[in-house]
């Protein structure tokens, strides 16, 4: 018996149900929230703050029925509110 890692959200692997499909185009551009949580995302990374690559890890961190009940820019500030959290920007009970 191996002690394999459990997978996470993004280690589906084959798993019949996220078999690849025909990308849908989204052309939309962004709302305001999405605007402002890619802002916010600029601005820390512009200071250092954070990087594209903590932000991924971030997101695909996310449990999945919590991730599945995202949107995109949800799954980001998720991730930038944990990353600030185990950074020490913020305080776990600043967050709501």
């Amino acid at each position: 018996m191996t002690d394999a890692p459990i997978p996470a959200i993004h280690d589906l692997g084959g798993a019949s149900r996220y078999r690849c499909t025909p990308v849908e185009r989204d052309e939309a551009p962004p709302d305001d929230f999405g605007k402002r949580v890619d802002a916010l995302r600029q601005i820390l990374a512009q200071k250092k703050m954070m990087t594209v690559d903590e932000l991924r890890r971030g997101i695909e961190s996310i449990p999945e029925a919590e991730y599945f009940s995202l949107t995109y820019y949800e799954r980001w500030l998720t991730s930038i509110t944990a990353l600030m959290v185990e950074k020490g920007v913020i305080a776990a009970e600043e967050v709501r």
